[in-house]
């Protein structure tokens, strides 16, 4: 056949290594080669000196859209720790050139690793050109040569079920993944794919995400829930214990991650989930993973996600309400980019974030992540040198730095999408009774961009494509799916406007939950649409 651009070759390219097993002991080595070349294996020495060892390696047929290829994988295994091997990769006659990686010592508490996402390129069309993320990475090795490895916050491709697409990705990491473990999270872009890659046409997310699962399959641990295995993988570094789960299946995952983090005696607990759930955009969700996979994301120290392409920071979260110390929750650090792809004018501060910035320029991010016992320190910076965020987690004095308290409120807010909807709620706010929560849901509509229309002791609503209408000491809604039952009857609150009963956002496929601590209610709808009313 044919080969495209980039296409497989008798000799080993898509060199990367990874680590699968005890990270003292053990090194993943992956390749990728044409059918022709039938076997493979690496070979090994420690420091470069004295005879080679040899590993045989497995095989597996890729057939993609646009190529037919072997990926070879070998698992070097009785590794000294806290050791620099140099090694090769191929056949007898096609051989790599020699590669170094380093093991990890042994009752490591002090390391450094760093974070990349969303480094996708979709140009040129069919040759996609990652070397600005390749340049960006190798400098910020140069200037932390003593990096263990390199996590990614997913959306390591644009398109994953185009293989195109996986030879940009792989071009770019020549010269770092070598010699640098690379542990990819699965993002959406990974699972996506067009029936038609030229015109865009036909586009569809593969579960699981097969040109992912079946490139990568030796290169990560085989421990993920079953179904799922490879977008979904566990690992220890150090004293810290990493839980990647992918984007699909999340109720198998929710499952798996939980009993992950309970079967670890590490101190640290992270994970890597690509959708945020204490996101920044203005009009984007996480009913991805909520509330489905709350217990597995509560059981975390800190979640690194990306696909928003800007950075954010959350407070400790847990059960809704936002905290001060890393014990009382879970901190959701949201990466930025790390291929100078901005997200456009979308972003804002949410009520969770307690470090924020939009990253609307065409820079590139990495977090530089230093761990140091029960201390952990996160850098995240641009391409430039300035620093977006610095922060010390520390778990012996149970606080942050910088400090930064959770915001508590004294008269019930309303949120939006995690947005403090201000002006419009500043003289009206929630308020209970009996029991029942109650809101001025024709002011949160109205914020949101919804139409709202009051009449004497009703008032219809519209958004998302759906209509309610709400009459006065009713409890029941008229709604263009039928009746809707509320918990109690609609009353007259503040500035004489109608209150109704939170429950009523069902109407609107919408939820909603009251954050105790910090005495706000939060509204969420999985529509990603910006709501527009209608000018006749």
């Amino acid at each position: 056949m044919t080969k495209p651009i980039r296409g497989s070759a008798p000799s080993p390219d898509h060199i990367m290594i990874s680590l699968n097993g005890d990270a003292c002991t053990q090194m993943a080595v992956t390749w990728r080669t044409s059918t022709d070349i039938e076997n493979g294996y690496v070979l090994y020495k420690e420091n470069g000196q004295g005879e080679a060892m040899r590993c045989d390696a497995a095989k597996e047929l890729f057939v993609s859209d646009i190529d037919e290829s072997h990926i070879f994988s070998v698992l070097l295994t009785n590794l000294k720790p806290d050791t620099r091997y140099t090694y090769t990769c191929g056949d007898d006659a096609h051989r790599s050139e020699e590669f170094y990686f380093t093991t990890s010592p042994e009752n490591l508490t002090k390391f450094k690793f760093i974070c990349v996402s969303d480094q996708q390129k979709g140009e040129p069309h069919d040759c996609p050109d990652y070397s600005y993320f390749q340049n960006f990475v190798k400098k910020i090795l140069r200037e932390n040569p003593d990096t263990r490895f390199i996590l990614t916050g997913g959306d390591n491709t644009d398109c994953g079920q185009h293989e195109v697409q996986w030879n940009g990705a792989f071009e770019g990491l020549k010269g770092i993944a070598e010699h640098i473990p690379m542990m990819m999270t699965e993002g959406n872009h990974d699972t996506r794919g067009f029936k038609n890659y030229d015109t865009g046409e036909g586009r569809y997310y593969s579960e699981p995400a097969e040109f992912f699962c079946r490139q990568l399959k030796g290169a990560y641990p085989d421990n993920g829930p079953e179904g799922w295995k490879t977008e979904n993988y566990f690992f220890d570094y150090g004293n810290v214990h990493f839980t990647i789960m992918g984007v699909n299946g999340p109720e198998d995952v929710n499952e798996w991650a939980i009993a992950s983090n309970r079967n670890t005696d590490k101190t640290w607990k992270l994970g890597a989930y690509h959708f945020p759930i204490c996101y920044s955009g203005t009009d984007c969700q996480n009913y991805d993973a909520y509330p489905v996979m709350t217990e597995a994301f509560e059981s975390f120290d800190l979640v690194f996600s990306g696909h928003e392409h800007n950075f954010s920071r959350s407070f400790p979260l847990k059960n809704e309400n936002l905290y001060d110390r890393p014990s009382q929750g879970t901190i959701h650090y949201m990466l930025g980019n790390s291929g100078g792809n901005p997200p456009g004018a979308r972003t804002i501060s949410k009520i969770w974030h307690a470090a924020f910035f939009p990253q609307e320029v065409p820079d590139a991010m990495v977090a530089i992540v230093e761990v140091d016992g029960n201390k952990m320190t996160l850098t995240s910076v641009l391409d430039d040198g300035r620093i977006v965020d610095k922060c010390i987690i520390d778990k012996d004095k149970d606080e942050i730095l910088p400090y930064a308290l959770a915001p508590t409120f004294n008269r019930t807010r309303m949120m939006f999408k995690g947005a403090d909807p201000g002006l419009c709620q500043a003289s009206t706010p929630c308020m209970q009774q009996d029991g029942v929560w109650y809101a001025p849901l024709a002011t949160l509509i109205a914020y949101i961009g919804g139409s709202v229309c009051k009449e004497k002791g009703k008032v219809t609503l519209s958004v998302y494509g759906s209509t309610a209408t709400f009459y006065e000491g009713s409890d029941i809604a008229d709604t263009d799916k039928g009746k809707l039952q509320l918990p109690a009857k609609v009353v007259r609150g503040e500035r004489e406007q109608l209150y109704i009963p939170c429950d009523g956002c069902h109407a609107f496929d919408m939820r909603w939950a009251y954050a105790s601590r910090n005495n706000f209610i939060s509204f969420e709808h999985e529509s990603e649409d910006k709501p527009v009313t209608v000018q006749p």
